[in-house]
């Protein structure tokens, strides 16, 4: 690479790509609040916002005045939907069949600051109204409090882009019950509030309309130097504001678990997908459900199945460094870049994936993408936990 097409990843190009404040308790602590601010792109998860949001995380762990953090989106319609995937398409386009730096270098980020949350030693709430998806959910998932709002509609989208549920789904969602892992993976169905409360991805619901009431219990909670009391004032916080059940949005995927765990069932990926699209149903949920799988990613499907293969015995910093393998090789030898074309860059829907079947895919394809392009020593996540 030459000095002109060297990149600095440290540079913060919007120093405002998320708001900082701390509000003062009446017990004398501080509560921090951050807020992802790109309201207009859905909260997308840019590299400015892990750049500054990681460094502020660790100063508010440090801090002993900080009792608890909150992290929010601006606006009504999402919490984050994504990551900013658009920069990378065009570093990879620039660059074909490399691991170009803004590849390597966001997704070694994102995954170092869904760690830190993963692992925050201090309480924190997400408040995730609206849509939560991709890097979203990375960011929601580790929270110790997971509020979702009537409004929240969770998911992970990947086959639709040549990527894969990553930001330590390999981690999460091998423990949804019901083979949900497995169907939200392959199939990107959206979850909704009940559904989010009832496959564990969510702890809390509460009114979207109550975000800063909700701020100003917390201003009047009794918070103290212990943190497992902190934890505990969080969650009595929250449990009293909680809606009822019967005022939630009608629950969609719990209904359909008999189904969808018979269906999701198999010895493999080829065998569970062959018996998911063959499936005659007037359902319009598992309609939609077969056609994005239909339409998506070959390899993505492959994927996935070996992903949740592995997330039954790994550990969350191997998932991460499993993690950053799969994106990085996804860009350099897999359907990433075509994956984004077809849907954000020409947007006509029609991505050319490397592979026109499921079964096209070989054991030597899936080697080559589960294959770290580094050593064990000089893995970017090499030191994470």
């Amino acid at each position: 690479m030459t000095q002109s097409q060297q990149v600095d990843l440290d540079a913060i190009q919007n120093p405002e790509a998320v708001l900082f404040s701390e509000l003062e308790t009446v017990s004398g602590k501080k509560i921090g609040v951050a807020c992802l601010n790109a309201e207009r792109s859905l909260n997308a998860l840019s590299l400015d916002m892990i750049n500054l949001l990681y460094p502020k995380l660790l100063e508010w762990q440090a801090d002993d005045a900080i009792a608890c953090v909150w992290l929010e989106g601006a606006g009504d319609k999402a919490f984050c939907a994504g990551g900013d995937i658009v920069a990378m398409y065009h570093a990879m386009k620039a660059m074909p069949n490399t691991a170009v730096p803004e590849v390597v270098g966001f997704f070694e980020r994102e995954y170092r600051l869904d760690y830190l949350i993963q692992t925050y030693e201090k309480p924190m709430v997400v408040w995730a109204n609206g849509f939560v998806m991709g890097g979203g959910m990375g960011l929601m998932n580790g929270a110790s409090h997971r509020v979702v709002t009537e409004t929240a509609r969770l998911a992970m989208p990947e086959i639709s882009i040549g990527l894969y549920p990553d930001v330590g789904a390999t981690y999460f969602l091998g423990q949804l019950p019901d083979n949900m892992g497995l169907f939200l993976g392959l199939t990107a169905t959206q979850v909704n509030t009940s559904d989010a409360l009832y496959l564990g991805m969510a702890d809390f619901a509460l009114a979207s309309t109550d975000r800063e009431g909700t701020k100003q219990a917390l201003i009047n909670a009794s918070w103290s130097d212990d943190s497992d009391l902190n934890l505990a004032t969080l969650s009595d916080t929250l449990q009293q504001r909680a809606l009822a059940s019967d005022v939630l949005p009608k629950a969609e995927l719990s209904e359909r678990r008999e189904t969808i765990l018979r269906l999701m069932d198999g010895s493999s990926i080829e065998a569970v997908c062959a018996q998911f699209l063959q499936h005659e149903t007037d359902d319009p949920l598992l309609q939609r459900a077969q056609k994005t799988l239909a339409h998506g990613c070959p390899l993505t499907a492959h994927i996935v199945w070996q992903q949740l293969q592995y997330g039954v015995d790994i550990g969350l910093a191997d998932a991460f460094r499993l993690e950053l393998t799969l994106s990085v090789n996804c860009a350099v030898k897999g359907d990433f870049a075509e994956g984004v074309r077809a849907l954000l860059i020409d947007k006509d829907r029609k991505p050319a994936w490397s592979h026109a079947t499921i079964e096209a895919v070989t054991t030597d394809d899936l080697d080559a993408l589960f294959t770290p392009p580094w050593e064990s020593d000089v893995h970017p996540l090499h030191d994470l936990g």
